[in-house]
């Protein structure tokens, strides 16, 4: 009898996957801002983005539990725009004055 693998969105380290990934790809701009000064970000900046990379990421794996297989990549999707659109209205306030 073999055993069918276990999705990896099913498993219990889904969650630690997700902060695992928000940490990698918060040294990207943590690397960045050793060689250039066009990166220039504080710690506000980086817990901001990375509750919102967490969220994002957390979000979708909660989603994808509660939804049939096949809709994953739409949740994704939705996930990713909701994602790009608060990223830019924190950024430089695209429909209010939150990032200016």
């Amino acid at each position: 009898m073999s055993k069918v693998p276990e999705d990896i969105i099913m498993r219990r380290s889904a969650f630690a996957w997700v902060a695992l990934t928000t940490g990698i790809m918060l040294l990207i701009p943590l690397i960045a801002m050793q060689f250039t000064k066009e990166v220039n970000w504080d710690r506000a900046d980086f817990a901001v983005m990375g509750l919102l990379i967490f969220c994002a990421g957390g979000t979708f794996v909660l989603l994808s539990r509660k939804v049939p297989r096949k809709y994953r990549a739409a949740i994704g999707a939705l996930v990713a725009v909701v994602f790009a659109i608060v990223w830019a209205e924190l950024a430089v306030g695209i429909f209010t004055n939150l990032g200016s």
